[in-house]
């Protein structure tokens, strides 16, 4: 591929905006700025699923330009999504049109082999999509923690950031049962799960519940995760 790989991000639902008037659909700024540096093209699409409902086919008809694709953060999944009912009233911005949109997204890439690398939410969407399901909140939120996290060596964490890697974490909510295939490469001191790869997938994936777009302008370990996905979406 000669041109800049484009990147697709779905964008975020927001209730305001300083400098718009209204409701806006977002992407934060270091996600881009992150995609921008690795090489890549970053171009937010709007989350439409009319009335919570979209089928990977209609995401395909959207997303064909897509080489790639980011499943940012963002607020909790319903846990209706993977068969539980809200049990924490510290779940928060549940949005229905939201979670189908990134689900679909998710499945459509994956099915077609398009290179999706998962951040914070975007890692537990993939995971309630594949079967499994997360802990609604924990005792010890990750929230501005900063803090280092073991990876598997051998995997393709590991190829990008080696066996260590300084994590920023922002979430409440963790993987509980992992989904068909998916598994675990690191883990906070905790023992929480920080990331995750999928077993016997031909395309690019990979997963990580920390933001590594928070210091990827300073720190070269953490743009390598966004250089993996912008190479994966050249070759």
């Amino acid at each position: 591929m000669s041109r800049t790989p484009i990147v697709v991000i779905p964008g975020r639902f927001s209730a305001s905006a300083s400098a718009l008037r209204y409701r806006a659909v977002v992407t934060a700024r270091a996600l881009s700025d992150a995609v921008l540096r690795a090489g890549g093209e970053p171009v937010t699409v709007h989350p439409w699923a009319p009335d919570g409902s979209v089928t990977p086919d209609q995401v395909a008809d959207r997303l064909r330009f897509a080489d790639a694709v980011l499943l940012p953060g963002g607020g909790d999944l319903s846990p209706e999504r993977y068969g539980q009912q809200v049990e924490h009233d510290a779940v928060y911005d549940v949005d229905h049109e939201q979670d189908a949109f990134d689900l679909a997204v998710a499945e459509w890439a994956l099915r077609a082999g398009v290179p999706l690398l998962a951040v914070c939410r975007g890692t537990q969407v993939v995971n309630v999509l594949r079967g499994g399901d997360l802990r609604q909140h924990m005792d010890d939120p990750h929230r501005h923690v900063v803090h280092e996290v073991t990876v598997d060596a051998g995997s393709r964490l590991a190829d990008a950031v080696g066996t260590s890697v300084t994590a920023s974490c922002y979430h409440h909510q963790a993987l509980e049962r992992l989904g068909d295939g998916l598994h675990v490469v690191a883990r906070a001191e905790d023992g929480t799960p920080e990331a995750i790869e999928l077993d016997g997938h031909d395309g690019w994936f990979l997963g990580v519940q920390w933001h590594p777009e928070d210091t990827a302008d300073s720190d070269p370990v953490q743009l390598a995760v966004f250089r993996g996905l912008v190479e994966a979406a050249r070759s």
